[in-house]
């Protein structure tokens, strides 16, 4: 019998679900995302819809679920650092310094669970279109190159976006600048970081959704994972365009808006972190 591909869906170049019928006969179902993070595909026998999950093997599923918990742990502990820090700018409790230096610990484990989530797509199994309803162990990888894939895109915009931070967050400790360098040097990368984040969730919403605008699925946990995180994102955005120092006055839009603005945009991938501990193979 000859495999048959049924039915491909995503958004634009992106494919984030395929259906087909094995060589063997019935129906396999591959998702982008439950077959990186969780290293399943579901499989069902002919006549019947893909009901049975098939998982990877154990050296893959033991690597994701190391590679999870080190994502998961590393934003809850980076949002928690950087909630902090927003909580000793807000009330006064420290000098520019201390508040630099929370706020740097932070985007260090920000960039370790950007980069292990691009390693967990790099490294999570493979599936075979129109072959036999299992996926397939690769050999372990530091880096790929895969735009052509939505979780790729995403999580390596995600790691850029966490990079662009850290410029950001090494800057801060300079002291003496002008305003002008201030919004160049500080302000701009902080909105291109919360721009790249944004971006990064949008593309987790195609991956679960299968098309290029959001959807709502409450009883989906990654569904709520790539929610939390967008929201996340979006306060920090408003937290940066607050954080915009005025040339005139040398003040800052407003600062208690840039304060909680990142205060509780870091407690959202705090949030996200935790939950992300339970989407695991």
């Amino acid at each position: 019998m000859t495999p048959v591909e049924q039915r491909a869906e995503g958004a634009g170049p992106f494919t984030t679900r395929l259906t087909w019928q094995p060589p063997g006969g019935g129906t396999a179902v591959w998702e982008s995302r439950p077959a990186r993070r969780r290293g399943v595909l579901a499989a069902g026998p002919s006549g019947a819809p893909a009901g049975r999950s098939v998982s990877g093997d154990a050296r893959a599923l033991g690597r994701l679920r190391r590679l999870n918990a080190i994502a998961a742990i590393a934003f809850v502990l980076g949002g928690a650092l950087f909630a902090a820090g927003a909580g000793v700018a807000q009330v006064g409790s420290g000098d520019a310094t201390t508040c630099a230096s929370i706020y740097f610990a932070g985007g260090l484990f920000f960039n370790t669970g950007g980069y292990v989530s691009l390693l967990q797509v790099v490294n999570a199994p493979r599936h075979e279109p129109g072959g036999e309803g299992r996926l397939f162990t690769r050999a372990w990888r530091w880096w790929s190159y895969e735009p052509g894939r939505v979780d790729w895109l995403s999580t390596f915009v995600l790691f850029a976006g966490t990079l662009v931070f850290a410029v950001d967050l090494l800057d801060s400790f300079l002291r003496g600048l002008s305003v002008r360098q201030v919004n160049r040097l500080i302000w701009a990368p902080d909105v291109v970081g919360c721009l790249l984040f944004l971006i990064s969730g949008h593309l987790g919403f195609v991956e679960i959704c299968h098309r290029a605008w959001p959807c709502l699925r409450r009883r989906d946990l990654g569904w709520w994972i790539v929610a939390v995180n967008q929201l996340g994102s979006a306060l920090f955005m408003v937290s940066a365009l607050a954080a915009y120092t005025r040339p005139a006055t040398g003040s800052l839009v407003n600062a208690d808006i840039a304060n909680w603005g990142t205060f509780l945009g870091a407690a959202c991938f705090s949030l996200a972190g935790v939950l992300q501990l339970y989407e695991r193979p």
